[in-house]
């Protein structure tokens, strides 16, 4: 399993009967995870002093209750700088497992010495796109969500990268993958972070069993001669990580050599020094 443990602002700091208790900064939070499936095992004090609580309702969706959260706050992961925003869907804008494949592609990218051009693909608020550019690449941000992409770039400034070479990029990731590919556009490393199911901004639908392998399959031909890793990431129960990992031996590894590790994400959970399955990587790297 991969984890952080490199978070200061972010802690796991239990998890029971359906949920997770957090901290977010000062705040903590209460949120459903359906991998919580233990029951009776609640050991924190904090579950009775969270600041807000995430219920869902009988009818779909849900909502915060107990909610004495500001509308927003920031947090950092070392130098990186993000601001959270708790949404209808549970999430704050900011999956904080992500951090070790942060911390991985970023070693690559300063240890290549050279410049690295990025496409982060469903590239959502941004925590990928700000680290690569942290570390010294180019990055192309694309997403669906007109919103994201504004709290991508927010996420941008609070970093200190306001001026960073990052392009925005509001489409759906498949048409703008095709366009590159006729433009002749080339890219070093691609990071991918696909839906489980979703909509492009014309009503496209994504559905990841259906879409991965031609999506992957498209952004292998954006590949430059020389690239430094691929990565894919995958929130959807029941597709097994190694998936992942044979598509990408299938249409990157065969044709570049090098090797394709998998994995699930992880976040330790502080009441019992356990770790909490959050979804799985498939990585690629030349090296």
């Amino acid at each position: 399993m991969w984890c952080s443990e490199n978070w200061k602002d972010y802690e796991l700091l239990d998890a029971s009967d359906g949920e997770r208790l957090e901290r977010w900064g000062k705040y903590i939070l209460v949120r459903p995870d359906p991998q919580v499936i233990w029951k009776d095992a609640a050991k924190h004090p904090a579950w009775r002093r969270a600041d807000a609580i995430y219920r869902r309702s009988s009818n779909g969706g849900g909502g915060w209750n107990k909610n004495s959260l500001p509308p927003q706050w920031n947090i950092k992961y070392g130098e990186l700088s993000f601001v959270l925003k708790p949404m209808g869907f549970k999430h704050t804008g900011l999956f904080p497992e992500q951090a070790a494949n942060w911390d991985w592609f970023s070693e690559l990218i300063r240890k290549s010495g050279r410049k690295i051009k990025v496409l982060n693909l469903f590239a959502y608020t941004g925590g990928a796109t700000v680290a690569a550019a942290s570390a010294g690449a180019s990055v192309v941000h694309v997403d669906a969500a007109k919103g994201m992409v504004a709290q991508a770039k927010e996420n941008a400034a609070l970093s200190g990268l306001a001026d960073a070479p990052i392009r925005y990029i509001v489409d759906d990731c498949k048409k703008f993958v095709e366009r590159e590919i006729r433009r002749g556009n080339r890219y070093d490393a691609v990071i991918m972070d696909p839906p489980s199911y979703g909509r492009g901004p014309s009503g496209e639908v994504w559905k990841i069993e259906d879409s991965a392998d031609s999506l992957i399959t498209l952004a292998a031909q954006l590949l430059s001669d020389d690239p430094l890793f691929f990565l894919i990431n995958s929130y959807t129960t029941g597709l097994s990580p190694m998936t992942m990992k044979y598509i990408l031996d299938l249409r990157v590894t065969s044709r570049f050599g090098g090797r394709t590790q998998t994995d699930e994400l992880g976040l330790k959970i502080s009441a019992t020094g356990g770790y909490l399955p959050c979804g799985a990587s498939a990585r690629w790297t030349a090296l």
